[in-house]
């Protein structure tokens, strides 16, 4: 790992972890053109997750204040709960088969890549004509049963190339939610599950050991990560508000999916 490796791996997963074109497939997918590999090199990837994850933070920050307000002075635990249903499915599925998602071929495969990444790019191009339940003004008059059905879309994310950002808004949209409430509950949701994994790391002595070996790399990532993620919010946000945003993301994927399964097939 160098400095050119730790910028480009904090720039690529500040810009796909909150855009939703998937920042576990454009990682893999850097991963193997530039051939950045070595011991443990996962937890790089697992722990520059910190810098997005502070960049949620903080460009949440007012909204989370709210939440903790509303469930300890306000007595109103109907989002907060909401948000726990939502993490629950993802984050035990995570905890559950982690060892078999690092080690298994198909999480690690730029076929399972491509082709997650156009599956879920078309869904994104023919969203507007997919049945919808009835339209909910925002994300707190969320019922807890389209809270899970969110979060259930959270466990496909898990597939390198589906994107949790992009598979949450997508059954947002479905639940009721327009393109920007449903991204800004994606990303509140997933608070829970980045922080779940940031914590998994440092259980591990082995990963602890990596943090501190390679501190200031992973810190650059991270600042990187960070700086990325704060104007990828902002950008995302702002254009979701237009009318069939989603599809612009859509035709992305499946340039990408096809560029990457075409690489596959020709290089081996």
């Amino acid at each position: 790992m160098d400095i050119f490796q730790a910028i480009l791996l904090g720039f690529v997963q500040g810009i796909t972890e909150f855009v939703p074109v998937s920042s576990s497939g454009h990682l893999e997918i850097i991963r193997q053109i530039f051939n950045f590999s070595g011991d443990n090199f996962h937890y790089f990837l697992e722990l520059i997750n910190l810098g997005t994850l502070l960049a949620l933070l903080i460009y949440f920050r007012k909204r989370i204040w709210k939440i903790i307000k509303d469930v300890f002075q306000n007595r109103n635990y109907k989002l907060a709960i909401n948000i726990v249903v939502t993490s629950i499915p993802a984050g035990l599925i995570g905890l559950l088969l982690s060892g078999f998602i690092e080690s298994s071929d198909f999480f690690g495969s730029l076929y399972t890549v491509s082709i997650a990444m156009g599956i879920i790019g078309i869904i994104m191009l023919i969203i507007d004509k997919l049945p919808h339940l009835s339209a909910l003004e925002s994300e707190r008059q969320l019922t807890p049963l389209r809270a899970l059905a969110i979060g259930l879309s959270q466990v496909i994310a898990l597939i390198p190339g589906a994107s949790r950002s992009g598979t949450t808004i997508i059954a947002g949209r479905i639940v009721g939610l327009n393109s920007e409430s449903a991204a800004e509950y994606s990303f509140l949701a997933s608070i829970p599950i980045m922080c779940g994994v940031c914590l998994k790391v440092f259980m591990s002595e082995a990963s602890r050991n990596y943090f501190f070996d390679n501190i200031g790399l992973l810190s650059l990532s991270n600042l990187v990560a960070f700086i990325v993620g704060m104007f990828a919010l902002k950008f995302l946000l702002d254009y979701l508000k237009k009318p069939k945003s989603l599809q612009s993301f859509g035709r992305y994927r499946i340039v990408v999916a096809c560029i990457t399964l075409g690489m596959v097939l020709i290089l081996g």
